[in-house]
């Protein structure tokens, strides 16, 4: 009986010191499964997450719908851009992160501060007033633009583009911007049987799968040196890299710049502009005009600013450089356009919206020189918010008048206003704004605040050239804006406007007409507590 007794106090000694190491183990393997466990803030990612759950709905809705009822997924897409829009109102009230590291190191791959609800803001009413533009192109043009695919490719682009300014990490960021880039490819070669729409689609799809290649390289190089993907990870360890790494940094963070420069169109990646521009549709030009600028502006800020602050001395030269370039080439190119000329009004916007670029990156490139890089950030984006509400309003105008012109020349805006006088004033006034001129005033603020981010940063060599683009570029806004008014030749033809060119149009210049009432509020805006 001893022996028996002896016998099952051991077993139970044994499981009791089994129990206890089991327990151990699950006590100390608790906070490793934990650190697996996301949370996910839906509230933050709900922006982009209804304009993909939208662009679904649209595929699978195109497959029930006979072809009399196509235009009522436009009005579908624009309920959910406007859905997702809305969405930005509780983000205002403070800053959100969802998909977090849970370990000593707190890094998030999105973020919802006030720098994303704002570039989410212009990207989704961007996309919303491109959307409406697109309502009576496509139904002019359904034999040739699929209805369903068009609005599908133009919420997944959107999808990607209201991602990219969240985005806290370099795979995220580069995901983003492919997402926003592949379906604008479609777009823009999407009406069957133009060869010009599929030429163009060509020279943008080749020119951007180069672009991306070379970022991702760049990518790869700065991963190799920080060994993480983080952008506020990669701003503290990349001081701490090993010095042999140094040209190797250089080289990385040069190259991840090259991918959101050409969203920029910026020199010497602004090659596929004009002709994307002419070949794709001209709601899908508005789009690319816009929220496509809104895309690469918000990575070039993201990465310099917040991943490689440390690297200063490296962005802020070539961006520098890159800007005083664009501005020159976009206005040369601009100023050589002929009235007579086919698609010269599309071809014109686009050299002026490449010379507008050069503008937006000069407060990026000050950025690099001073130690207040928010307030410099700032003003870029408060130029963004100008340019887009006038540039899309610009757009309009001339969608309003290929309805009748296909050819879309500068000439055939002659005598507009004997026409159509509410058009041709709201026309003029839009290219008084994109030139800095009265009544234009937001046009004019937007150009002192960046003016000003220039020479605070001791760019005096680029102020100085910025001051002589814009007044080289008030010669072709200024002919364009006198043609307006002059005497028609021939026969005047009066533009029936559309219900949602209507809404575009009074959209567009409410918004001029007030930024220009009260200019400080666009920058209060923009700069307050960016990150």
């Amino acid at each position: 009986m001893s022996a028996l007794a002896q016998s099952l106090g051991g077993h139970v000694a044994d499981l009791a010191l089994h129990t206890a190491a089991q327990a151990a183990v699950e006590h100390l393997a608790a906070p490793a499964a934990n650190a697996l466990i996301q949370s996910v803030d839906w509230l933050a990612i709900a922006p982009p997450v209804i304009v993909a759950v939208t662009a679904l709905a649209v595929l699978v809705t195109d497959l029930f719908l006979p072809e009399h009822r196509k235009p009522l997924l436009g009005w579908l897409t624009i309920g959910g851009l406007a859905a997702a829009a809305l969405m930005l109102l509780p983000l205002l009230h403070g800053d959100r992160a969802t998909f977090c590291l849970t370990g000593a190191t707190r890094a998030c791959s999105y973020t919802a501060d006030h720098f994303t609800v704002v570039i989410q803001l212009l990207v989704l009413g961007g996309a919303l007033l491109a959307a409406l533009l697109s309502v009576t192109g496509v139904q002019d043009d359904r034999r040739r633009v699929p209805a369903g695919e068009f609005w599908f490719l133009l919420l997944s682009s959107a999808a990607g583009a209201a991602l990219l300014p969240a985005s806290r990490d370099l795979a995220t960021l580069i995901v983003a911007l492919e997402v926003a880039s592949l379906p604008a490819f479609a777009l823009v070669g999407i009406r069957h049987g133009e060869a010009r729409s599929a030429e163009a689609a060509l020279k943008f799809f080749l020119s951007s799968v180069t672009a991306t290649a070379v970022s991702l390289m760049g990518v790869s190089f700065v991963y190799a040196a920080t060994g993480t993907l983080h952008l506020t990870e990669i701003a503290r360890r990349l001081p701490q890299a090993d010095g042999q790494l140094h040209t190797l940094v250089q080289t990385g963070v040069v190259l991840t710049l090259v991918g959101f420069a050409f969203k920029t169109a910026a020199v010497p990646f602004h090659f596929w502009v004009p002709e994307t521009y002419v070949g794709a549709p001209l709601p899908v030009a508005a789009y690319l005009s816009v929220v496509g600028k809104a895309v690469g502006f918000s990575g070039l800020i993201l990465v310099t600013v917040i991943a490689f602050p440390s690297y200063a001395d490296v962005w802020g030269p070539a961006l520098a450089v890159l800007a005083a370039l664009t501005m020159t080439a976009g206005n040369a190119g601009a100023l050589r356009q002929r009235a007579t000329r086919a698609y010269s009004a599309v071809r014109l916007l686009a050299w002026s919206s490449i010379g507008q670029a050069g503008y937006l990156l000069v407060p990026i490139a000050a950025a690099g020189y001073t130690r207040d890089g928010q307030k410099a950030i700032g003003s870029t984006v408060a130029y963004a918010l100008m340019y887009a509400a006038v540039n899309l309003g610009a757009f309009a105008v001339a969608a309003l008048v290929g309805r009748t012109k296909p050819l879309n020349r500068i000439a055939d805006y002659r005598g507009l206003y004997a026409t159509n006088p509410v058009t041709a004033v709201l026309l003029a006034f839009f290219l008084l704004c994109l030139a800095g001129l009265p009544p234009g005033v937001i046009g004019l603020f937007a150009k002192v605040t960046v003016f000003s981010a220039a020479v605070d940063a001791g760019l005096g060599w680029l102020a100085v050239l910025m001051a002589v683009n814009v007044v080289i570029a008030l010669y072709y806004y200024l002919r364009w804006t006198a043609l307006l008014f002059r005497a028609p030749e021939g026969e005047p033809v009066r533009h029936r406007v559309p219900a949602p060119l209507t809404v575009v149009l009074a959209l567009t210049a409410a918004a001029g007409v007030a930024l220009s009432g009260a200019p400080q509020l666009v920058l209060r805006f923009a700069a307050t507590t960016l990150f």
